[in-house]
C-alpha cells in the first residue's frame, strides 16, 4: 500500500475532479437540475468580482443578477448566481423565446418555419428587429409562446422559483395580452432561467439535433459588439452564442461561450443607465473565473 505524506496529499487530492453537491443529482433525463449544482468556490468567485466591480450594492437593491456555470461536463456542472431567481425587466433577451417556440412548434408540426417566418426570427435575432419579433410572435402565437415557456419538460418560466423568462408583450406599442402572473412583468426574465435556457440549449434538450444547429446558428457570432461581446475581445479565443438586450435604463446579456473544449454559459441583468459598460467590465473576469478550474 503506497502512504503519501500530508502534503503529497494534499496536491493529490486537488487534482481529483471536484465532487459535486450531494443535491446535484441527474434527473431523468440523466442531467442535473442547474440550480441544484452550486460550486462554493465558484460562488465566492462570483461574489468577488461583483464585490471588485463594485456592483454589491446594487445587489442589494435588486438591480443586478448573474449566473455563471462550468459545463464542460455536462452532466457534473458547476453553477453559481446572485439573485439568479430575481424576476427583472430583460429588454430584448426574451426574444429567445420565440426562437425556441417557433424551432418548438415546427418540430411538433414537422412542417418547418417558412422563408418569410425564418427570415423574420433571423432578424429578430441577429438584429434585434423589434418589427420583426412582432410579426413572429403573431405568426407563431402569443399562446404558443407562453406555453413553450411553462411546458412541464422545460420549465423556463416556473411560480416555484420565482418566475423565469417570460414574454407577454409584443415589440410594438399596444398593450400586453398576458403579464407574467407573479411579477406583471411583459418581458422578464431570471438570470438563472437563462442560464438553465443555455443549459438545455448546450446538451441538446431544448429541441432536436437540426434545430439545435439552427438556434446555434442564429445565436452565433453575433453582431453587437457590446456588452459581453466587447468585454471578451481580449479572449479571442472565446465564440460566443449570444442575445443581448437593451431599453432605456435596462441591460441584459446572456451568453454560451466555448472556448476549446470548455463550455460556459454567463448571464448579467442590470437595471440602471451604466449597466451597459458594467457587462463590459464584467465580462473578462467571469469568463476568467470559469476558465480558471
Amino acid at each position: 500500500m503506497i502512504r503519501l505524506r500530508p502534503l503529497a496529499l494534499a496536491a493529490f487530492l486537488l487534482l481529483l475532479p471536484a465532487a459535486a453537491p450531494a443535491e446535484c443529482a441527474a434527473g431523468a433525463d440523466g442531467y442535473p437540475e442547474l440550480r441544484d449544482c452550486v460550486d462554493q468556490p465558484l460562488q465566492r468567485g462570483l461574489e468577488r468580482v461583483i464585490r471588485a466591480q463594485g456592483l454589491w450594492p446594487r445587489v442589494a437593491q435588486d438591480r443586478f443578477a448573474a449566473a455563471i456555470a462550468d459545463i464542460t461536463d455536462a452532466r457534473r456542472p458547476r453553477f453559481a448566481a446572485v439573485r439568479g431567481d430575481q424576476m427583472m425587466y430583460a429588454s430584448s433577451l426574451p426574444k429567445i423565446a420565440v426562437l425556441l417556440a417557433a424551432y418548438a412548434r415546427a418540430e411538433e408540426a414537422g412542417v418547418e418555419p417558412d422563408e418569410a417566418l425564418a427570415e423574420d426570427i433571423r432578424r429578430m435575432i441577429r438584429h434585434s428587429d423589434n418589427a420583426a419579433a412582432t410579426r413572429a410572435i403573431e405568426r407563431i402565437g402569443h399562446q404558443t409562446v407562453l406555453d413553450v415557456l411553462q411546458s412541464p419538460r422545460l420549465r423556463l418560466y416556473d411560480p416555484a422559483h420565482n418566475g423565469g423568462l417570460w414574454l407577454g408583450k409584443d415589440y410594438a406599442q399596444g398593450p400586453a395580452y398576458q403579464r407574467d402572473p407573479i411579477h406583471n412583468h411583459v418581458h422578464g426574465a431570471t438570470a438563472t432561467q437563462v442560464a438553465r435556457f443555455y443549459y438545455l440549449l448546450a446538451t441538446g434538450r431544448l429541441v432536436n439535433a437540426a434545430h439545435t444547429e439552427a438556434i446555434r446558428q442564429l445565436l452565433g457570432n453575433p453582431v453587437f459588439r457590446n456588452k459581453f461581446v466587447r468585454g471578451l475581445e481580449a479572449r479571442p479565443e472565446a465564440k460566443l452564442f449570444r442575445k443581448t438586450g437593451t431599453w432605456r435604463i435596462f441591460h441584459a446579456d446572456g451568453a454560451l461561450v466555448e472556448s476549446g473544449a470548455r463550455r460556459l454559459i454567463m448571464v448579467a441583468i442590470a437595471h440602471d443607465p451604466a449597466g451597459g459598460q458594467w457587462l463590459v467590465a464584467l465580462a473578462a473576469p467571469l469568463y476568467d473565473l470559469l476558465m480558471a478550474r
